[in-house]
């Protein structure tokens, strides 16, 4: 059992072939969605920050739009900007370059506004479109896959099973030399001490819990204790009890495996095996530091429903409750709820899962993208100036 898929430049696997048309700030957003909406194949990112961003914050941003366009399912890039925004327009398209790919910039105040620049992007999209239509997908070992794990809308069957089975789908991928990657700090809070014993070192572990605290001090000088304010009501009525519950059952996404680094929002891994990315619990921004990091695909388990999607790469939905698949059969892949009726082992569902996950990376639709769910959203960590 191989991948097929899409051979980069810089010798990445992509398991999609998107244009992606990237807007550095939030000014170009109507411009660069109008200019995918016209050339088939091309995906357009709701970028609502890119200006009045200082330290760390503007790193951030910036870095994530980088790892966005850089990220193996994205063939080409055309980056539009507005002209006078905070992020860079021509780094950001002179480093997403670096990858080998074509790669082309606009900026609206030098193309005589709206109507002119999203013509001549149109024009410039479709040749991009056109020579990217060209490629064809190629055999590659399953160690060539990336796969992230996260969850959204958790309720008690959760970290009972559905949490479970992706983990042991996660622990396969990495078992045949792949990457995988957890996040959602927050929902690692008061299970991080389990957590952290899997660390590959004590360097490691170090950094797992120190990712945790400085979570813990975000919310503090806001006057917040997240041990408080967590678990939402949403899980509060799934049958979650407490933030402690919540976090056990959330780490289960990961498997065994040893955990081999620690990463930034939108860092890349630079090796195989289990990683963890600093993220929020926000389902959105989350997925979208690790497509920065360069995943292909994830996996997203949830209890009460998401529909929730993403531009670039495909989003498997599994379940585990059987009230919620028959009620958002629309949005959900996997039905996993024959682990609580004893009719499947959490292993069995596991392989169900990994099973998928070569289908869809191989070319099979998700549920989300069939549905055009593109959903974007930065992890901010600091005020707008």
């Amino acid at each position: 059992m191989n991948l097929w898929g899409f051979r980069r430049p810089d010798g990445l696997l992509g398991i999609r072939n998107h244009l992606l048309i990237l807007p550095t700030s939030v000014c170009a957003t109507t411009v660069a969605a109008n200019i995918a909406a016209q050339v088939p194949g091309a995906v357009a990112i709701a970028n609502q920050h890119g200006c009045c961003q200082l330290g760390a914050d503007y790193e951030q941003t910036l870095r994530t739009l980088i790892g966005m366009g850089r990220n193996p399912n994205v063939g080409a890039v055309l980056v539009v900007g507005l002209g006078c925004e905070g992020i860079p327009i021509l780094h950001t398209a002179e480093e997403i370059a670096k990858s080998g790919k074509p790669v082309q910039s606009l900026i609206i105040q030098e193309h005589g506004g709206t109507l002119k620049t999203t013509a001549l992007g149109v024009q410039v999209a479709a040749q991009m479109a056109r020579t990217l239509s060209m490629l064809k997908r190629e055999e590659a070992p399953l160690s060539e896959l990336s796969l992230g794990v996260e969850c959204g809308g958790s309720d008690f069957t959760s970290g009972l099973a559905a949490n479970p089975a992706a983990g042991t789908a996660s622990d396969l991928v990495v078992k045949a030399g792949g990457t995988a990657m957890l996040s959602e700090t927050t929902e690692f809070i008061g299970a991080e001490h389990v957590l952290a014993k899997r660390a590959k070192s004590p360097e490691v572990a170090a950094k797992l819990l120190g990712i945790v605290k400085e979570t813990e001090l975000r919310a503090r000088q806001l006057h917040v204790d997240l041990r408080d304010g967590q678990p939402t009501p949403g899980n509060i009525a799934g049958g979650i009890s407490s933030i402690e519950e919540k976090s056990l059952g959330c780490i289960y996404k990961a498997g065994h495996s040893t955990i081999q680094d620690i990463l930034a929002y939108g860092e890349a891994p630079q090796g195989k095996g289990l990683y963890v990315m600093d993220t929020p619990g926000q389902d959105v921004e989350s997925m979208a530091g690790m497509l920065a990091g360069g995943i292909q695909i994830i996996v997203f388990t949830t209890g009460r429903g998401t529909p929730t999607g993403s531009p670039i790469a495909p989003v498997i939905k599994v379940t585990a409750n059987a009230d919620t698949y028959l009620n958002m059969a629309d949005n959900i892949d996997l039905d996993l709820s024959p682990i609580l009726s004893g009719a499947e082992t959490i292993e069995d569902s596991g392989r169900r899962i990994f099973k998928e996950i070569i289908e869809v990376a191989n070319g099979k639709l998700t549920k989300s993208e069939s549905l055009g769910h593109q959903e974007f959203g930065i992890f901010r960590i600091g005020p707008t100036f």
